[in-house]
């Protein structure tokens, strides 16, 4: 089985990161640092942007795996910025068959915080076809949910 990782922190080794490697607890995965590739807002066409980069690379995998901070009371804009792009030139059900999981690591978040976080990327993952797996926002909760991948 293979896992990807992509990271929506500006820090490629931070307590995103941190968080994604009690998650896979010793299995192998390949991670996608968000701030490395040119992803452009949503109704925007240039030549360099790398969004279906990243589609393909979820394509390619059995488990997709999400990481952002908590930013503003929300996830980063890297992600929200990715999920965004895909409403039109994804299809519906185009990662049929892969696990979904969010991570959501954040100092205290509160609880309508992990709330919005957890019905955005439940429906996100339910829209391309992924099955939820759920989120985690602490080391306890990722070990948990480490079982499942």
């Amino acid at each position: 089985m293979s896992i990807l990782f992509i990271n929506g922190s500006p820090n490629k080794n931070g307590n995103t990161a941190e968080l994604a490697e009690t998650l896979m607890n010793g299995k192998a995965y390949q991670t996608l640092n968000l701030v490395d590739y040119k992803v452009y807002g949503y109704g925007q066409s240039f030549e360099d942007d790398q969004f279906s980069q990243i589609v393909e690379k979820m394509k390619e995998t059995d488990t997709v795996v999400i990481g952002s901070p908590v930013y503003w009371h929300n996830m980063s804009g890297m992600v929200r910025n990715l999920i965004d792009r895909f409403y039109g030139p994804v299809p519906s059900g185009a990662l049929k068959g892969r696990k979904f999981v969010f991570l959501f690591q954040g100092a205290a978040p509160e609880p309508w915080m992990l709330e919005k976080a957890e019905y955005t990327m439940s429906r996100f993952a339910r829209m391309y076809g992924m099955k939820y797996e759920g989120m985690a926002t602490t080391s306890d909760e990722a070990q948990r949910l480490s079982k499942r991948l």
